[in-house]
């Protein structure tokens, strides 16, 4: 164990320097092997890091702490490194590459001295797909070891694709947790150079450099220059009882019901029809010879948000986290097990909360934080689709945009073509949430769902969806949906969940001709006659109506807000989105 070296010297010198600079007690080369797993699980139980839960109740599950001031991403320290402010864009945190190097090797310096280096080779992306991706991480945490074997296709396989060619590509990255010290803590991000440097945390999203880091930051920069879509979006497969399958992608901000939709289990009168996940998270997409767009999950496991999941709300998920997952920040029973708010049942009468206090049901702190998380492989999944290793990835009939939004946007609207639906991801908002440090419940335009992970100039990232969608020739539909509207004493008009699924087939109706729309200003919306709500409880036609409302004074006020963002990137804004905004307006005035 810990002598797997790749025969790449690109590598082996790459190491060799970070080991100069960081200066550990001792190297270890990860294989990714089960024997492998087995000791470093003992090693981070003795050492404190994991806590070894019931392994009746949960057998193959650990329990880790963060430090509580490290609880979620960190955009403010999150930063794009390109030779120019302009190439990086105005959304995106930029630092020069040279001043950024220095400091972050000034920080780094000794940094592992009394640790263990450990050199993670890893795959994003099926193995043998012409997207896949190889990836090395340095990192001093055992936490980052055992939480990559989960997240990607992690060990030995990985130097092997890479082979010796010394100018192959693969991503280079670092880590270390410092001090943990939130004055000392950066993401360093360098797409020119494929290289990432992440110092002073050891949150998940944070310091799993192949997550947000590499299949998002840095692959969406790669995809611009290699002519493919690398996107924060969940992918699932829906087969009617006839045998129809289609394939779906959607993007929605963090805490919008990504990982819900993802294992969405239809209502009891769908009896014969079956969703499937093939990714509940992030997905490459490439242009087919058919024209058609083909995605694929690169990650090989789950990092879901813990808090509000349950066996109600997402069967499939509580299933997947049944055994061989790593919870963070979530809280611990006295029989071992784990809890957090919105599990099933009682409330422990007692716990240990995640910061390591005492906990009861009359503690004013919630016992899980509400950023806490999963890590859980994707094999776990009872629903996981049949074809989710397929190198050529699964042909995409529609792509959904979507947000967490208590009014505005109807239940579900198609944008009326390619360009139009560009503009309506480009100016999609939700209200805020935990997993972003920062306001909760304030409306932010989030492009795409792309706003914290787009690795370079927005407005190019535009201008790239506009050039893929004029060499698709046979593109997805687009849609945009939002599960969150509520009426004027703040309840959800829409039950959400497994009753998505009645949307869903719409939608899936829709990419083959079959079922009705009224055309408004804003897009294609079904009528209430249009969507299967047989059996559905607690939706009144009056509710429905609101669902499905396009009211002209929320709409003034949201092309207000559109408008106030596209400003805010000026002069990046493609004018065929300018175009568009305006044509909208257009509308909303007829």
């Amino acid at each position: 164990m810990g002598e797997n070296k790749p025969a790449n010297k690109a590598v082996l010198n790459w190491v060799h320097e970070v080991e100069s600079l960081t200066k550990p007690e001792n190297i270890f080369w990860c294989d990714g092997s089960k024997e492998e797993n087995d000791y470093l699980l003992g090693e981070a139980c003795r050492q404190g890091v994991l806590i070894k839960l019931n392994q009746e109740k949960r057998p193959g599950c650990y329990l880790h702490r963060s430090n509580p001031n490290d609880v979620a991403r960190v955009e403010q320290f999150t930063l794009i490194c390109t030779p120019t402010e302009e190439e990086a864009g105005p959304t995106n945190h930029w630092a020069d590459p040279a001043e950024t190097y220095s400091k972050l090797h000034g920080m780094l310096k000794g940094a592992m001295r009394g640790r263990t280096m450990f050199v993670v080779p890893y795959i994003m992306g099926p193995v043998e797909s012409p997207l896949a991706k190889v990836g090395y991480e340095i990192t001093d945490s055992l936490y980052v070891v055992l939480s990559m074997r989960v997240m990607t296709r992690m060990g030995a396989r990985a130097s092997e694709k890479l082979g010796e060619k010394p100018d192959a590509e693969f991503n280079r990255g670092v880590h270390s947790l410092l001090d943990v010290n939130p004055e000392r803590r950066w993401i360093c991000h360098f797409p020119q150079d494929n290289a990432i440097i992440s110092v002073g945390s050891g949150y998940g999203g944070n310091v799993l450099l192949s997550k947000k880091c590499l299949a998002l930051r840095i692959a969406s920069y790669l995809a611009q220059k290699q002519g493919w879509l690398a996107e924060h979006m969940l992918i699932l497969g829906v087969e009617s009882p006839k045998g129809e399958k289609h394939y779906v992608a959607a993007a929605f901000p963090s805490a919008c019901g990504k990982t819900n939709f993802a294992m969405l289990i239809p209502p009891k009168h769908y009896d014969g029809w079956k969703i499937t996940t093939i990714g509940d998270d992030i997905a490459w997409m490439q242009i087919g010879a058919d024209g058609r767009l083909y995605a694929v999950n690169p990650e090989n496991g789950y990092f879901g948000v813990v808090p509000g999941t349950s066996y109600k709300s997402n069967p499939n998920a509580m299933r997947s986290i049944e055994r061989d997952t790593i919870f963070t920040n979530v809280a611990l029973t006295d029989d071992g097990d784990v809890w957090w708010e919105g599990k099933d049942g009682e409330a422990p009468q007692h716990a240990i909360d995640w910061r390591g206090n005492d906990w009861t049901p009359a503690s004013k702190e919630k016992a899980a934080h509400p950023n806490s998380r999963f890590a859980t492989p994707m094999q776990n999944n009872p629903v996981l689709d049949p074809h989710v290793d397929d190198a050529a990835g699964v042909p995409i009939s529609a792509i959904i945009f979507g947000g967490r939004r208590s009014d505005t946007m109807p239940l579900v609207f198609r944008a009326f073509d390619w360009q139009h639906g560009v503009y309506i991801g480009a100016v999609m908002a939700s209200e805020t949430t935990a997993a972003a440090t920062g306001a909760v419940g304030k409306v932010r335009r989030d492009p795409m769902a792309m706003l914290p992970f787009c690795g370079y100039n927005i407005g190019d990232y535009f201008r790239h969806w506009l050039k893929i969608g004029k060499r698709l020739t046979n593109p997805p539909l687009i849609f945009h949906v939002n599960w969150f509207r509520k009426d004027a004493e703040g309840h959800y008009l829409w039950p959400g969940f497994g009753d998505n699924m009645r949307v869903l087939k719409w939608i899936i109706d829709r990419c083959e001709g079959r079922s009705g729309a009224q055309k408004t200003a804003v897009g294609c919306i079904p009528r209430p006659e249009d969507l299967d709500l047989e059996d559905l409880e607690g939706v009144s036609p009056e509710q429905l109506d609101k669902l499905l409302a396009v009211d002209p004074a929320e709409w003034e006020k949201e092309l207000a807000g559109e408008k106030e963002f596209f400003a805010s990137l000026a002069p990046n804004v493609p004018e065929e989105l300018l175009g568009q905004m305006q044509q909208l307006e257009e509308r909303l005035r007829r």
